[in-house]
C-alpha cells in the first residue's frame, strides 16, 4: 500500500496553488523520475529497517521488482549491440572511416583508463586511508567478510591462470550463438558485428539492401523497446534502491573504512570533471548540455551497477539528447562498455594500495608503476556486469605482491563504489562519442573546403 502510494504522485501529479492547479510529476523529465524514485527506495528502505517485518517484506517483495527491470534492461543489451553495430557499419559514406572511428575512439580510451589509474594512484598516496584504519576493525571485517569472499576465490584462481594475452584470445569467439547467450563475452558479441557489418559494406548494394533493412528495422525496434523498459525505471530504481539499504553491512563498518571510499569517490568526481572538459574543449558541447543529456543513464547506471545493462539506455540518450550520428553511437558506445573501464581501474589503482597500507607494505615506485600498467590492462575486456571489476583485482593484487585475503577489507563498501564507479564510466563512453563525433564533422569540413 505504501508502495502505491509513495509512486501515485510521482506518476500522476500533486495538487499544488491555484495558480498551478496541478504538478504533472507525470510529465516530469526521465532523469528526475529516476532521481526520485532513487531517493524514495534509500528513505523506503530506511523506514523498514525500522520495522521489524520490514527487511523481509523488501527482500520478497519489493527486490524482484528491481531485479526485473535489471533483466530487462540485460534482455536489450545483446540485439541492441548487434543491431546498432551492423547497421552503423553498413551504412558508413566510407570504409576508411571506420579505421578513423576506431583509432580515435580506442586511442581515447586508452588514454583516459591509463589516466584514471593514475589519478587513483596519486590519491590514495596523497590521503593514504589505509593507515588511518582501527586494527580492530580490520581483524572483525576479515573476520565477517570470510566466508562472502570465498564464492569468489574460484573465479579469482581462473584470473590468475590467464596468460597476458588471454584478453586479446577472449576477443575471438569460437561459436556466436553461445557467445549472445552471455552477457560476459560482449567482446566476442562485438568482434562478431563489426565483421558482419563490414562484409555487409563491401558486398554489392543490390544484394546487401534486405540484410540492411533488416537490421535498420531491428536497430528502430530494439530503441523503442527501451523506451517501454525506461517507462519503469523510476520503480526499478526505487526496488533496487530499497533492497541496497535493507542489505548493506552496518553504518559502523562503513565508517571504518569511510576515507577508503571518499578517496575513490573524489577520484571518479576528477574524471567525470575531466570527462566534461574534453566534451567542452574537443566535443564543441557545455559540459551542462552534456551531463543534462547523459543523466538518466548515469543514474540507472549507478543503481545496476552494469555497462551492458546500462548500454540500450546510454544509446538511445546520445541519440536523443546529444545528437550523436547511428553510426558514430553505434561503433563507440557498445565497444566502451566492456573497453573503456575507467572508474573501474581507478578502483583497482585505490583498492590494491590501500590494502597495501593495511597491510603495512611498503610499495616501491616500480611496484606502483606496475600497478598503474596492469590495472590499465586488466580493464580490458573486463566483463561489464556488477562485480567484475573486483573479480579482475586479484590480478592486480597478484602483480604487486599484495595478500589476495585484503579483499576481504574493502567487500563491505564494494557495492556502493560499483555503483559509483559504473556511472563514471558510461560517462567516459558518452564523452568519447561525443569527441569522437566532432573530430569527424571538423575532418569532413576540412575535405569539403
Amino acid at each position: 500500500m505504501l508502495f502505491r502510494l509513495v509512486f501515485f504522485s510521482v506518476s500522476y501529479g500533486i495538487t499544488l496553488t491555484p495558480r498551478y492547479r496541478y504538478f504533472n510529476l507525470y510529465l516530469m523529465r526521465l532523469h528526475w523520475k529516476i532521481l526520485i524514485g532513487l531517493g524514495l527506495g534509500i528513505l523506503f528502505g530506511i523506514f523498514m529497517t525500522l520495522i521489524s517485518w520490514g527487511p523481509q517484506l523488501v527482500v520478497d517483495y519489493i527486490k524482484p521488482l528491481g531485479t526485473i527491470f535489471i533483466n530487462l534492461l540485460k534482455l536489450m543489451a545483446i540485439p541492441i549491440i548487434l543491431a546498432s553495430l551492423i547497421h552503423g557499419i553498413s551504412n558508413l559514406p566510407d570504409l576508411s572511416e571506420l579505421k578513423v572511428l576506431g583509432f580515435k575512439t580506442i586511442g581515447i580510451f586508452m588514454a583516459t583508463t591509463f589516466f584514471a589509474v593514475l589519478v587513483g594512484v596519486l590519491l590514495v598516496n596523497i590521503i593514504q586511508p589505509g593507515n588511518s584504519l582501527n586494527p580492530e576493525t580490520h581483524e572483525n571485517l576479515m573476520e565477517l567478510y570470510a566466508v562472502d569472499a570465498a564464492p569468489d576465490e574460484e573465479m579469482m584462481a581462473r584470473h590468475q591462470e590467464r596468460g597476458p594475452l588471454q584478453f586479446v584470445v577472449d576477443i575471438f569467439p569460437e561459436n556466436i550463438f553461445s557467445a549472445t547467450t552471455d552477457n560476459r563475452r560482449m567482446l566476442q558479441v562485438i568482434f562478431f558485428a563489426i565483421l558482419f557489418g563490414a562484409a555487409l559494406f563491401l558486398i554489392p548494394k543490390e544484394k546487401s539492401r534486405p540484410l540492411r533493412e533488416f537490421f535498420s528495422s531491428f536497430n528502430d525496434v530494439g530503441m523503442k523497446m527501451i523506451e517501454f523498459v525506461m517507462l519503469v525505471a523510476p520503480y526499478g530504481v526505487f526496488a533496487l534502491m530499497a533492497a541496497i539499504v535493507i542489505e548493506a553491512p552496518s553504518l559502523e563498518l562503513f565508517g571504518a573504512l569511510g576515507l577508503y571510499g571518499l578517496t575513490t569517490v573524489l577520484g571518479l568526481i576528477i574524471l567525470i570533471g575531466t570527462d566534461t572538459l574534453w566534451v567542452r574543449l574537443f566535443g564543441g558541447r557545455s559540459p551542462g548540455f552534456f551531463l543534462k543529456g547523459i543523466a538518466p543513464a548515469q543514474l540507472v547506471a549507478f543503481s545496476a551497477s552494469s555497462s551492458a545493462a546500462t548500454l540500450p539506455v546510454t544509446l538511445e540518450r546520445t541519440k536523443t539528447k546529444l545528437k550523436v550520428p547511428e553510426h558514430v553511437r553505434s561503433f563507440v558506445l557498445p565497444i566502451g562498455a566492456t573497453v573503456n573501464m575507467d572508474g573501474t581501474c581507478l578502483y583497482q589503482g585505490v583498492t590494491a594500495i590501500f590494502i597495501a597500507q593495511v597491510f603495512g607494505i611498503d610499495l616501491s615506485l616500480s611496484a606502483q608503476i606496475g600497478i598503474i600498467l596492469t590495472a590499465t590492462l586488466a580493464s580490458i575486456g573486463t566483463a561489464p556486469v556488477p562485480g567484475a571489476g573486483f573479480i579482475t583485482l586479484v590480478i592486480v593484487l597478484s602483480q604487486a605482491g599484495i595478500p589476495e585475503a585484503g579483499l576481504a577489507l574493502v567487500l563491505a563498501l564494494e557495492r556502493p563504489l560499483n555503483m559509483c564507479r559504473t556511472a563514471k564510466n558510461i560517462t567516459g563512453d558518452a564523452m568519447t562519442a561525443v569527441v569522437v563525433n566532432n573530430s569527424l564533422k571538423h575532418k569532413e569540413s576540412k575535405t569539403i573546403t
